[in-house]
């Protein structure tokens, strides 16, 4: 198993999220934060799902059709950078 690490972005972004759906429904939107990170922690299993990222060295986890989640990895380490909404311009 690796080590999991979220960066300030990484929980900016979550926290971001959260609010603007919780606007019109704020159970909504602490259920999408504890789903966003639930998802982020299995990513210290090797075997969990990622694929190639668009910025040479990061990988990206699709895990809602609306957010992506940005990571690079190394042997022990994997480093949750941002969580982006699958219709922004990634990289800007």
């Amino acid at each position: 198993m690796k080590l999991v690490v979220r960066t300030q972005t990484y929980h900016d972004d979550l926290d971001a999220i959260e609010a603007y759906i919780a606007q019109d429904n704020p159970k909504a939107g602490a259920d999408m934060w504890l789903y966003i990170d639930d998802q982020v922690e299995l990513l210290a299993d090797p075997t969990f799902s990622r694929k190639t990222g668009r910025v040479d060295g990061t990988l990206e986890l699709v895990l809602h059709p609306n957010y992506i989640v940005i990571l690079e990895e190394d042997a022990t380490t994997v480093t949750v950078l941002n969580v982006v909404h699958a219709r922004k311009k990634y990289p800007c």
